[in-house]
């Protein structure tokens, strides 16, 4: 949420549509929403920010639930109410998780659209949310209470415990895996391929099989595996293939219901984890498909962190190293057994641009679905890294290496992998197709530590100044180097929107949290800077003006 801008933030929200039976009232349906977020606390938390991240559980009560009408009433239609739903952006600070249009016909209701904010819900939690609602339908048809579980766990009990000694040694050891796992992985892993693009352009484009579902599932039969390892191991090949790297790392995402006392809290509760591979001895596809799923079994283990934490440890590497470490892979596997593909033959579609991933600076992205008879691969890469022609090749690459691995005669090593995708990892880029929609793929350049714009040595003190005061008032730090980087220096990555919003209130303007997470040094962020209006009269006093700031 906080590497989104306001205007992207509502792609990350989640929608279910619930189906009302027949006879069920407007007051029924307000009663069922009402118990819904009454038994649970993730629906009715909201996060202040002020002195860091705190939830805060309201008590149960009413809450805005919209209605809708399909009549031409005069009033605005559901489609037009369901959007500004989903596209405005959730105020965390002030507004639950959770909001309700009732769509109704003649009066009565048809149909319930939940939008959630992800922080409250993840797939299984919608699961329960669906059976919950269902369960309270029934037993209103049926006028007798519905059976619903009690609801033991809510996550402030699950606060508690990461809190406790008991977490902390569990804690301490997925730590230092992730700093050894980060220790292993190159700065860059497309070194051999990055080429200067805007920083916010990227492509996105899927590729769906029948024939991937089938021959997924026997290859991971005969491995003796889950079907995601088989994708996966693919996804590896080819990218080992295409960046020359001798080792990986992909930051797959984890369910962590699992790794603690609390497994049935009702909020979301994943995320990502480094699998690191070895693939310098060119394995063959039997042998990293084993390395695949013996890494990613690893790295559950050690999954459960706090993923700001994790930011924190990539920026203390970077500045070991002099340079900034990438965690780039990214890989997702979806089961989603409800969808239908309803074709025999392989499609390839070029999509939207995304913009919202873009943001944040990622390099790729490939979602695995797995639809109950095809599986979807959607593939998104920065325009630095991959041209039109890699990521068609990717998918295609990606499709043809899993079919012919359902030969059991067949065990391409990596090396084999570049040809069967028709690129070579010492080729500066491969051939785009000729037709490929650019229509709003580009979006003006942000600026980075290395493009930073010129400043005159007058307005980069002041901005260092006003940038080492920010962190040092956020902070209540007494003083800092700027020559330090900003986590160096003692900024927690959770706190970095406060940072901003202090330089903003002061006539400041420039960074992003992703920026601040960077291990950059902060007199060299301070460049970023600009004033974001005219600064008059005489600057406020401040607790740190008289001491000195190490510059």
């Amino acid at each position: 949420m906080h590497q989104l801008p306001p205007e992207h933030q509502h792609e990350s929200h989640i929608l279910l549509r619930f189906q009302i039976p027949p006879s069920l009232t407007l007051a029924n349906i307000r009663a069922m929403l009402l118990s819904l977020t009454r038994r649970h606390e993730a629906l009715r938390t909201t996060f202040d920010v002020d002195g860091g991240p705190r939830q805060r559980v309201h008590a149960p009560g009413p809450w805005p639930i919209v209605q809708a009408s399909v009549e031409r009433d005069g009033t605005p239609r559901p489609a037009d109410v369901i959007e500004e739903l989903t596209s405005r952006p959730f105020d965390l600070a002030a507004e639950w998780p959770i909001r309700a249009c009732v769509i109704t016909r003649d009066g009565a209701p048809q149909q319930v659209v939940i939008v959630f904010n992800h922080l409250a819900v993840d797939m299984w939690t919608l699961e329960k949310v669906e059976q919950e609602l269902w369960a309270q339908a029934q037993g209103l048809i049926s006028r007798r209470p519905a059976s619903l579980p009690p609801v033991r766990q809510q996550p402030t009990d699950l606060a508690r415990w990461e809190s406790s000694a008991d977490a902390a040694v569990p804690a301490s050891r997925a730590m230092a895996y992730w700093e050894e796992q980060i220790s292993r992985l190159p700065a860059d892993p497309f070194a051999a391929r990055r080429r200067a693009a805007p920083p916010e352009e990227a492509r996105h484009a899927t590729l769906t099989s029948p024939g991937l579902l089938e021959a997924g599932r026997r290859i991971a039969t005969r491995h003796k595996v889950w079907p995601s390892a088989v994708h996966v191991a693919a996804h590896t090949a080819l990218m080992a293939a295409y960046t020359g790297q001798a080792a990986l790392g992909q930051l797959a995402f984890s369910g962590n219901r699992a790794a603690h006392p609390y497994p049935d809290v009702l909020t979301c509760m994943f995320s990502p984890m480094l699998v690191g591979i070895d693939c310098s001895d060119d394995p063959p596809f039997s042998e990293l498909l084993r390395r695949v799923t013996s890494g990613s079994e690893q790295a559950a283990r050690h999954a459960y962190v706090p993923y700001d934490e994790v930011v924190e440890l990539v920026s203390r590497e970077g500045s070991r190293r002099g340079e900034p470490v990438r965690l780039g892979l990214e890989v997702n596997f979806l089961n989603q057994r409800t969808l239908s593909y309803r074709g025999r033959r392989t499609t390839f579609t070029w999509n939207r641009p995304p913009t919202a991933w873009t943001h944040h600076g990622g390099d790729t992205y490939l979602r695995i679905d797995e639809w109950r008879d095809a599986v979807v691969l959607a593939l998104q890469a920065s325009s630095s890294v991959m041209d039109a022609g890699a990521v068609e090749a990717f998918l295609r690459g990606h499709e043809a290496l899993v079919l012919a691995h359902d030969d059991p005669a067949t065990d391409l090593r990596i090396s084999q992998v570049a040809t069967l995708a028709g690129f070579d990892p010492a080729a500066g880029s491969t051939t785009a197709p000729a037709a490929v929609p650019t229509a709003g793929s580009t979006t003006a350049p942000v600026a980075t530590p290395t493009t930073m714009p010129a400043v005159t040595p007058e307005a980069a003190e002041d901005a260092v100044r006003a940038l080492a005061r920010a962190v040092c008032r956020v902070h209540g730090l007494a003083r800092l180097d700027p020559s330090d980087s900003y986590v160096l220096a003692g900024g927690r990555v959770l706190r970095a929107p406060e940072v901003l919003a202090d330089l903003s209130d002061r006539g400041w303007q420039g960074l992003t949290p992703r920026l601040l997470a960077a291990p950059t040094p902060l007199k060299v962020l301070a460049g970023l800077l600009a004033p974001a209006r005219p600064v008059t009269g005489t600057a406020e006093p401040d607790r740190t003006t008289n001491q000195k700031l190490g510059v």
